[in-house]
């Protein structure tokens, strides 16, 4: 008799991914549910079987601080203290008087309504759902932990140390010494050292709210605690709104009329344009700073340049470079369709002599000189909405459609690397998408060849998109790693992008079917690496090196086509 093989890690971290997504759609449709019943107990299960690296010791009795950073950078400032979230549409809210409170790693607007509520405005699709709530199911877990280790058994009694936290959240300034003494007593509940707890203290404390770290804690067990004792629940819904809005592009219609219009209205429709999804300095620093900035680095190298526009104090340089960049051919549209996209369009006919640093060849007529499109990061699913609505014809009222030439598209971005370290290079040869058997090969314009020589590890392959970066674990990335998909990284936009550029190239024949397309990844982190996750912190000036390398050979292509 054959023995029933026992299911790997690997596959029980699988299951429990799939059951989260499936459990969060099914709360979307059902437009609220009670995070510590029995609805949110499933992700909270599922959560704590699949024990993402980036939350470390979450399925641990003592409280998981690095995660609690990581959580509390992506969700809005006070929300520990709300009863009440709501997940929003784009209904208004901005013309309201309350001030929109932006986390400060995750671009969407929250505002807080009252004492209780905290509503969150989602217009980038599915994954900033899914998102926020995987954070959210986090700050409820190690909510219920801290509840459970102050209140005493069968008592609505709390122990001495939560009451010492309680006193000491509730005053309005504190001494060295009492601070000290309520760090103490917050270590004992968190399970941490006094080391430990300091470090995060430091870390959350800002000017305005130098106990932050402290109300936190006494905020998330104080909710857990009136939740435990007296049935007060918290509960998150889903406006009506958003439930009718979802996955039908209105956000990213709008984006892309806008930039259609922006274009037409310059004359430059029907000039070859070139699309990069990248960040907002790497490329104008490219194509004008080591002109602009000659007498401020006029013997230093590229490299030295770029850290230094890097730094948050040096403004001044780099309003120096965007000034010669305006003067040149950039056209700025900032986003007003809610995508949080923002967009540089750069004008390859309008260079001033000497004001570029890549040369193109002069005797390319004006009407063929390349337009440079630079869009934002898109976040997930958002990356399909943007690049399909942007890839279809332009239409006016009473006039044919007109289709855009694009000549190619470029995805330069930060992705979790399997096999390196951070500021390493990934070129990936397809995308494959988590969960399902959707997989995309291309041909790569970019390759490892073109990235030899300077002191940066290359990997080669293929690329897995995940639904959420925070939900990876190390048992499902060493089986796409040592298996014969042979994964060298992960990110979360990759299938959404390709699988939007062949349907416009393959299927509708919007865009030329011989668009060149180029992808190229530097790594934020190894989370098969203890320690190096996204938890970890960021890259800093690491990062510097890979994204103007990548940069600069895509810019290189496109001036030498």
């Amino acid at each position: 008799m054959n023995k029933i093989k026992d299911t790997t890690r690997a596959q029980e971290s699988t299951n429990a991914i799939e059951r989260l997504y499936i459990t969060m759609r099914h709360l979307f449709n059902r437009g609220f549910y009670k995070p510590m019943g029995v609805s949110g107990e499933t992700l909270r299960n599922a959560l704590l079987l699949l024990r993402p690296e980036i939350y470390g010791t979450v399925a641990e009795e003592k409280t998981e601080l690095n995660g609690l950073i990581y959580v509390l950078e992506r969700l809005p400032e006070g929300i520990e203290q709300c009863r009440f979230i709501n997940l929003t549409s784009d209904e208004g809210y901005s013309k309201s008087h309350f001030d929109a409170i932006i986390p400060p790693k995750r671009r969407r607007n929250c505002y807080r309504i009252d004492d209780e509520q905290m509503n969150i405005e989602i217009t980038r699709g599915r994954s900033d759902i899914y998102d926020i709530l995987t954070h959210l199911t986090f700050l409820f877990i190690e909510s219920g932990k801290i509840c459970n280790k102050v209140l005493i058994e069968e008592t609505n009694k709390t122990i001495r140390d939560w009451q010492k936290l309680s006193e000491a959240a509730n005053k309005s300034k504190l001494s060295q010494a009492d601070r000290e003494v309520a760090l103490i007593h917050t270590a004992n509940i968190l399970g941490r050292s006094f080391v430990e707890t300091m470090e995060v203290y430091q870390k959350l404390a800002t000017k305005k709210n130098p106990e932050r770290f402290l109300k936190i804690i006494y905020w998330l067990g104080k909710l857990a605690i009136e939740e435990e004792t007296g049935g007060e629940k918290r509960i998150i819904t889903f406006s009506t709104l958003l439930r009718e809005r979802l996955g039908h592009h209105i956000h990213g219609e709008k984006w892309a009329d806008q930039i259609k219009e922006t274009l037409h209205q310059h004359g430059l429709l029907r000039r070859p344009v070139h699309i990069i999804s990248a960040n907002m300095h790497s490329v104008v620093n490219s194509l004008y700073a080591k002109k602009a900035l000659s007498k401020e680095f006029p013997g230093e190298g590229k490299l030295e340049m770029f850290q230094q526009l890097s730094l948050e104090k040096n403004s001044a340089l780099r309003e120096k470079v965007l000034t010669a960049a305006r003067k040149n051919g950039m056209i700025e549209i900032d986003d007003k369709s809610g995508t949080n996209i923002d967009v540089q369009i750069f004008d390859m006919a309008r260079l001033g002599t000497d004001a570029c640093c890549y040369e193109l060849d002069q005797s390319i007529p004006e009407a063929e000189k390349p337009v440079i499109f630079v869009m934002d990061y898109a976040f997930g699913e958002q990356a399909y909405e943007s690049i399909d609505e942007l890839l279809k014809p332009y239409k006016r009222k009473k006039q044919k459609p007109v289709f855009l030439d694009v000549a190619s598209i470029s995805i330069m971005g930060k992705a979790g690397i399997l096999e390196g370290g951070k500021g390493d290079l990934m070129i990936p040869t397809a995308h494959i998408f988590e969960g399902t058997a959707d997989n995309y090969p291309f041909h790569n314009e970019l390759g490892t060849a073109d990235f030899q020589g300077n002191g940066l590890k290359v990997m080669e392959g293929t690329m897995v998109t995940v639904l959420g970066t925070s939900l990876q674990n190390k048992d499902i990335l060493k089986f796409f790693h040592e298996s014969t998909w042979g994964v060298i990284g992960l990110e979360m936009e990759g299938v959404h992008y390709q699988k939007a550029i062949q349907s416009a190239s393959k299927i509708r024949k919007s865009i030329r079917d011989d668009v060149k397309v180029r992808y190229a990844y530097y790594a934020s982190d190894n989370p098969l690496e203890t320690g190096s996750t996204l938890a970890s912190g960021g890259l800093g000036t690491t990062g510097v090196k890979p994204t103007y390398l990548i940069t600069d050979k895509i810019l290189t292509q496109i001036f030498n086509t």
